[in-house]
């Protein structure tokens, strides 16, 4: 049966590290986060509050371009950070943070109302969460030179919308896996525990919070 899996969360929270070992294990189609392609991300580092409206545009042109392309193949597919989150997350801490104007703000959002309503809904959203802490220590680790300015009260901001945002999310069952406990990564038992999840959760089982 053809499935349309998105995985959010937080930065550092192991989105792509999940995306990637599920996509070998399940054979499924994979997409991830427009960075190294990105034609503003440079411009936004250097000046957020000039270009975090434009980004915020180019990523919701990209993301619904890719959501389509994704249901549209007969195999099953998985999202490296949704479409969703943009708006919900990323283009409302801009907002607070006074990098994107109300005017600008409020256009945004009607672009992305009139988007996602010609959007498919996905099977699952896979939520992992981990606590900011740990995310701050994934983060230095990998070390990404555009991630340098990212502290942990940025997280923290992100981490109670996310909280906000997947108590109302209700376009398909959600998945909440904590990830600060799982490494999918090295130790293939810890996949097969997500795996397992995932399927009872697509066929009907009740939500929990699934600790590994």
């Amino acid at each position: 049966m053809k499935r349309l899996i998105l995985v959010a969360g937080n930065i550092g929270a192991g989105k792509t590290s999940l995306t990637e070992r599920l996509g070998e294990r399940m054979g499924w189609r994979t997409a991830y986060e427009s960075v190294a392609d990105n034609p503003y991300l440079p411009d936004f580092y250097a000046d957020m509050r000039q270009w975090s409206f434009h980004l915020q545009v180019f990523f919701l042109g990209h993301r619904a371009e890719q959501h389509l392309d994704m249901a549209a193949d007969a195999r099953s597919a998985i999202i490296d950070r949704s479409i969703y989150e943009d708006a919900h997350i990323f283009a409302r801490a801009l907002h607070a943070m006074g990098n994107i104007n109300e005017r600008d703000y409020q256009t945004y959002q009607q672009l992305f109302n009139v988007v996602v309503k010609k959007l498919p809904p996905p099977s699952l959203l896979i939520y992992l969460k981990a606590p900011v802490p740990l995310l701050l220590k994934r983060i230095q680790k990998r070390g990404r030179s555009i991630e340098n300015t990212i502290d942990s009260a940025y997280l923290d901001l992100l981490d109670s919308y996310y909280e906000e945002w997947i108590r109302i999310f209700d376009l398909c069952p959600v998945l909440t896996i904590r990830s600060d406990d799982l490494d999918f990564v090295h130790k293939p038992r810890h996949l097969d525990q997500v795996i397992n999840r995932i399927q009872e959760r697509l066929a009907g089982k009740e939500e929990i919070v699934f600790n590994g």
